[in-house]
C-alpha cells in the first residue's frame, strides 16, 4: 500500500481538494488569462470558502464563457440577468459586475501594450516569495500595496487578504508547510 504524501493542513481529504493542493496551488502561473481569472474567483470567494468555489469553478467557467477578457468585457446587462439567475455561480451582482469591470480593465491594459502576466509578477521582479513553511499571513505588506495598484486600476474585490491568498494560489507565493511534499524551502 502506498502512503499517503504529507500535505498542508488545509487541504484536509476533500478530493477536489487534495487535487488543487497537489497541482496547483503555490504553483507559479504565468499565463495572463489564467492569472486573471484566478484573480476574478478569489473575488468571488470573498465571504466564502475556497472549496466552495472550486466546487463551481467549472460552472463558473461555463457561465464567463471560459473567462475570455474580451468576452466577458462585452457583457451588459442581459447577461448580468443570464448570470443572477445561474444556480451553478455565486449569485451576487456586485462580483459579478466586478468582475466584467475586471474584464475591461484586463482589456484596457492590454490595449496599453500591458501585459497581465508581466504586471503580476512586477511585483516581485519575476521572482517567487518562499514562506518560512511553518507560518501563513492572511495579508503582507506586498498584498497590502499590490491591492492598493489593482483597485488604483479599478478594480474590485481585491483586499489585502483577497489579494494575498491570490498571490498564493498563483505561486508569486510559496506558502506551503514545511512538512508539505510540496515544501521547496
Amino acid at each position: 500500500m502506498t502512503k499517503e504524501p504529507t500535505r498542508c493542513a488545509w487541504a484536509g481529504t476533500d478530493p477536489l481538494y487534495v487535487e488543487y493542493h497537489d497541482t496547483e496551488w503555490g504553483t507559479p502561473l504565468h499565463d495572463s488569462r489564467m492569472l486573471w481569472e484566478q484573480l476574478m474567483l478569489e473575488g468571488f470567494q470573498a465571504g466564502l470558502s475556497w472549496i466552495t468555489i472550486l466546487r463551481k469553478r467549472e460552472n463558473f467557467r461555463k457561465a464567463f464563457k471560459g473567462f475570455e477578457p474580451a468576452t466577458v468585457a462585452r457583457f451588459g446587462e442581459k447577461d448580468i440577468l443570464r448570470l443572477l439567475d445561474d444556480p451553478g455561480i455565486i449569485r451576487s451582482r456586485a462580483k459579478i459586475e466586478a468582475t466584467i469591470n475586471g474584464a475591461r480593465l484586463y482589456e484596457a491594459m492590454r490595449e496599453r501594450g500591458e501585459d497581465f502576466d508581466s504586471y503580476c509578477w512586477s511585483f516581485t521582479d519575476g521572482k517567487v516569495i518562499r514562506g518560512d513553511g511553518r507560518t501563513v499571513q492572511a495579508q503582507t505588506p506586498l498584498s497590502v500595496t499590490i491591492s492598493k495598484d489593482l483597485k488604483k486600476r479599478g478594480f474590485k474585490f481585491v483586499g489585502p487578504t483577497i489579494t494575498y491568498a491570490w498571490m498564493q494560489a498563483v505561486g508569486i507565493v510559496d506558502d506551503h508547510a514545511i512538512t508539505c511534499f510540496r515544501w521547496r524551502g
